[in-house]
């Protein structure tokens, strides 16, 4: 049976906040009490909790989730913290101890406004006394998602707010002449790259746009040409997540679901950093793409338990959350 995830009018959570306290520890109770909540909600109860108790309830859950190493607690944790908090920490887990996530790194520098990214780095630098540029200019061996995160974090500080149709139109022709309608056989790296760091993310959609209508089809279509190399595989993927998030983003969640082994640094991240941008379409699409409910196949797939329970309440009540408290990042 799963878990009944608990609702609140909008009074105060000072109820909530006892019934928390009192039973601290027990985190299928955690699961219920917020799970379900907005975002709104969960700021609320995050300063209710401080003021009548003097501890900040992100950090007893961080306490927590070092003590146990459990998923549930990782992911609560993440769950109460602020945005721009909980994106400087997977940038910082990006980085790891072996590979690096290039994905979860594209999936910040291409899904937030410019403003963000400020606080973003604002965050990383307090909390590892480390500058986040630095961090992936310095990223060794050297490899294409490097050169691409570094155009994107340069677009971030210098771009225009405005959009310009000329601009696209004289951007996609620069691409179809640095792509499928060159004759080396290969993307120029250095035009691409330089659009990327010259223009803001909605100003490089609005050129993808109209690279479609010039040329009768996607850009993302003329990078699978089979002589093409990491570089275009690499800008493939980023596009993909610019034009097309909730695509790209069930795309994700399948593959994390349902590989040889559940990936579930990618299944987490995403359920939470999507669940009040653009969880309900991505559930909608992984159900018309994939042939079931996001939570059934979360439910089929993550063993029983509070973890499970998480998941599984964030992906079902998306409607709600989303409805009310809609947030854009």
């Amino acid at each position: 049976m799963g878990t009944k995830i608990l609702t609140s009018s909008s009074h105060g959570f000072e109820n909530e906040c006892k019934e928390i306290h009192d039973s601290w520890g027990r985190l299928n109770h955690l699961v219920r009490s917020l799970a379900g909540r907005s975002k709104l909600e969960r700021q609320q109860i995050r300063e209710t909790y401080k003021a009548m108790y003097g501890e900040d309830m992100a950090i007893l859950l961080q306490k927590m989730q070092f003590q146990n190493g459990s998923k549930v607690c990782a992911a609560l944790y993440r769950w109460m913290m602020d945005t721009h908090e909980r994106d400087a920490i997977v940038a910082s887990e990006a980085f790891g101890q072996g590979d690096v996530d290039y994905k979860a790194l594209v999936e910040i520098f291409v899904g937030r406004k410019s403003s963000h990214i400020a606080l973003i780095k604002q965050a990383y630098y307090a909390r590892f006394r480390r500058h986040l540029d630095h961090e992936i200019i310095n990223l060794e061996p050297p490899h294409p998602y490097q050169k691409i995160l570094v155009a994107l974090a340069t677009s971030h500080k210098a771009h225009q707010e405005d959009v310009s149709q000329h601009i696209a139109k004289c951007d996609a022709r620069r691409l179809y002449e640095a792509g499928e309608g060159s004759s080396q056989g290969a993307v120029e790296e250095a035009v691409v790259l330089e659009i990327l760091s010259k223009r803001s993310i909605p100003q490089t959609k609005l050129t993808l746009s109209s690279y479609k209508h010039i040329y009768g089809h996607e850009y993302t279509k003329s990078l699978k040409n089979a002589k093409y190399k990491e570089f275009e595989d690499a800008l493939k993927v980023v596009m993909k997540c610019m034009c097309n998030p909730p695509t790209y983003y069930a795309k994700v969640l399948y593959t994390s679901i349902k590989g040889t082994t559940v990936d579930n640094g990618a299944l987490s991240r995403v359920m939470i950093t999507r669940a009040e941008v653009d969880l309900y379409e991505i559930r909608s699409i992984f159900k018309r793409k994939y042939g079931m409910e996001l939570k059934d196949a979360i439910c089929e797939r993550i063993p029983s338990g509070d973890y499970r329970d998480f998941l599984a309440a964030v992906a079902s009540t998306t409607t709600i959350i989303t409805s009310h408290n809609s947030v854009s990042l």
